[in-house]
């Protein structure tokens, strides 16, 4: 995953990103990737990330409220319980499901999901830090038929341009994904070829901390790139 310019006129949590942030409430929203499917609880990305920034904050509040098989709909679904415990970080990656589980994407819908989603957050919790990311392209590790592929290749650049202006639009950062060359790792993914692996998810919290601290000021034990 690539660290993303900021967003035209995003904000830096108001400014504080200069002096370095202190995550007090961080709640990570999505599907599979961020709920840690084919991995166990303490191989997750998110709770290596909330690890280390425990090493700053150690009274920090964490939740991981991302479910397996979770599409942007599920996702809004999750916000009411984010909301109440006050993150001043959220992390929100969403979509690939909404390829992955029809033969007929509606990214349309999306489109407007994953804005209300921003939208809400924003809303909801005016001062946090929010990441989001963009979705693989394609799978290497998966046997696909070349129209089946060729269709979710397709389905999943559309998917990811409307990830990407959608954030810009709300002033979010967007870590580019799709592309990144650990893609071609068989070691990043689990047996079926399509989850991260517990390598997977170290490597996804390593460059989601640096997204963070590049965009955000946000402090933790990951400046030297070890979560």
């Amino acid at each position: 995953m690539n660290v993303s310019d900021p967003p035209a006129g995003a904000s830096v949590l108001n400014g504080a990103g200069a002096r370095g942030q202190i995550v007090h409430s961080y709640v990570a929203l999505g599907d599979s990737f961020t709920a840690g499917r084919e991995s166990i609880e303490a191989e997750r990305w998110a709770d290596r990330l909330a690890n280390s920034l425990r090493t700053v904050n150690p009274e920090m509040g964490y939740a991981n409220l991302a479910v397996d098989g979770a599409t942007s709909a599920d996702v809004l679904e999750q916000l009411a319980a984010a909301l109440e415990l006050r993150p001043d970080l959220v992390t929100v990656i969403c979509g690939a499901n909404d390829v992955l589980l029809t033969s007929r994407p509606d990214i349309e819908g999306y489109e407007r999901r994953f804005s209300e989603i921003l939208e809400r957050l924003r809303e909801g919790a005016p001062e946090a830090a929010i990441l989001t990311a963009t979705a693989p392209e394609s799978w290497h590790f998966m046997e696909l038929r070349p129209r089946t592929k060729a269709r979710l290749v397709k389905a999943l650049s559309d998917l990811n341009g409307a990830t990407r202006t959608i954030a810009a639009r709300h002033g979010v950062p967007c870590l580019n994904v799709a592309g990144h060359p650990g893609l071609t790792d068989r070691a990043n993914f689990s047996a079926d070829g399509l989850h991260p692996s517990t390598q997977g998810h170290e490597r996804a919290a390593q460059e989601i901390a640096l997204s963070l601290h590049a965009h955000f000021g946000i402090q933790g034990d990951f400046q030297g790139g070890h979560v």
